[in-house]
């Protein structure tokens, strides 16, 4: 005999706020000074400003055992560029040494142009692929509201680098879009929107995959004009000439960007993988991942994360910086960060005491319920180590050095690393065997609205 299950009977109205519930609300906070106290302070200065704890900024000192820096930060401004600037900070350590120069920077506006073209086309490709599903299908309704994003991520920065190499910032400086991408960025947005619904409706008319990719072009165009507009035009070959800390002067003569990378980038970017700390259930330790719809040149490498315990991530990033390289990450910026005094602490305020609430969820529930994810990528340039462990981290970031931490730099205490941090870009010969095994694993695929496919 089966047994049926009943539906609960759906009655109009039931689990509305009423008002003997409401007046016990109303009545339960005036009756608690606490509360009264803290509304007090609250309405007259940031919450941020009432629950932070001064214990732990008082004692979070700012000296590292291990200082890899000894130049000036940079400035993303107003963009979401800082996955470009932290990866052409990584490499200007380098290119200064080659140069004997006190500071340098790549142009991070070259990247940035070769990026929203690039990404265009990968945007449309996805389109194409896309096109015999309806337009309020899952994934197409994702590529429609993120044709064009700021942020990136590892993998992708490398795929601009490789094809397009790197020019020096006084080739292609700041503009006023690539410091203030939002205008840019709509006017983007509405011609690949326009070009998709073009692809779409040539498809529904039933035109063949190689008409499509022509028909593709006329979009292309519009965008590689409009970024020339916002961004300035990138250079194809350039003279290169510079005097050195000492007062050398040195040529080089015509360059392309590709050449210039070729002498001047050492880092072996081929050789770096992306280890991330997933810590969900449904996310093993040990395996690859990708994420679809997730990257930016169509023939460049995937997005490729391995999943491996935050103790992994943060054993290699130690030893990195101890063998003098920085390392690039990202991490949930936002979380338990105070930005004038450029600190980071798992602690720092404290808002269980303020607001009477306990918030419990851990990293993986974080992920699973939508309260964290990658937010922004920046650079480690040094440790703090006693006793073989870390205490402290050292962070480069890109936010300019007026009201931003020390200078631009930042303190990141070691509890803050184990619950916000997901991803450091690291040497494949760093990792262990088993884990470079790991790595050449058929990653899984995690749909594009995954939390592990955010931007940095």
């Amino acid at each position: 005999m089966t047994t049926m299950l009943s539906r609960p009977e759906v009655v109009p109205d039931a689990g509305a706020l009423e008002g003997g519930f409401l007046d016990r609300l109303r009545a339960g906070f005036a009756e608690n000074p606490r509360y009264r106290l803290a509304q007090n302070a609250v309405t007259q200065v940031t919450a941020d400003d009432v629950a932070l704890n001064r214990a732990i900024v008082s004692r979070t000192d700012h000296t590292f055992s291990q200082v890899l820096d000894d130049w000036s930060v940079t400035n993303q401004k107003a963009s979401g560029r800082c996955w470009i600037f932290a990866g052409l900070n990584l490499l200007r350590a380098g290119a200064m040494r080659r140069m004997n120069l006190k500071d340098f920077e790549f142009s991070q506006t070259y990247a940035h142009f070769w990026d929203k073209v690039e990404r265009a086309n990968y945007f449309l490709e996805a389109i194409i692929q896309t096109a015999d599903r309806q337009v309020d299908d899952r994934s197409v309704a994702y590529l429609l509201d993120h044709p064009v994003d700021d942020g990136g991520q590892w993998n992708m920065f490398v795929n601009l680098v490789q094809k397009h190499g790197v020019v020096p910032k006084a080739l292609m400086p700041e503009s006023e879009s690539s410091g203030n991408t939002r205008r840019m960025n709509s006017i983007l947005v509405a011609a690949l929107r326009q070009g998709a619904k073009s692809l779409r409706d040539l498809h529904a008319r039933g035109v063949t995959a190689d008409e499509l990719r022509g028909a593709k072009e006329e979009t292309l165009s519009a965008v590689y004009r409009i970024a020339s507009i916002h961004l300035g035009t990138p250079p194809d070959r350039f003279e290169w000439q510079w005097n050195d800390k000492d007062r050398g002067f040195h040529r080089d003569g015509l360059l392309t960007p590709q050449e210039f990378a070729a002498r001047y980038v050492d880092v072996p970017l081929d050789d770096f993988v992306c280890l991330v700390n997933d810590p969900r259930e449904s996310s093993p330790y040990g395996r690859t991942f990708t994420v679809e719809h997730l990257g930016n040149v169509v023939e460049g490498g995937i997005v490729k994360y391995l999943n491996v315990p935050i103790e992994t991530i943060k054993e290699i990033a130690m030893r990195t910086l101890l063998d003098g390289e920085p390392v690039w990450f990202g991490c949930d910026t936002g979380k338990m960060m105070r930005r004038d005094l450029g600190v980071w602490d798992a602690k720092l305020f404290d808002y269980e005491t303020l607001y009477d609430t306990a918030f419990v969820h851990d990293k993986a529930a974080r992920l699973e319920y939508h309260q964290t994810l990658m937010t922004h990528a920046m650079l480690f340039t040094g440790v703090d180590v006693a006793d073989g462990q870390p205490r402290r981290w050292r962070v480069e970031n890109s936010w300019g050095a007026e009201n931003s931490g020390r200078k631009g730099f930042f303190v990141m205490n070691d509890n803050w690393f184990d619950e916000h941090m997901f991803e450091i870009a690291a040497r494949r010969s760093s990792l262990s065997t088993e884990l470079q095994a790991a790595l050449d694993q058929e990653p899984i695929v995690l749909p594009a609205w995954d939390p592990m496919g955010s931007l940095a």
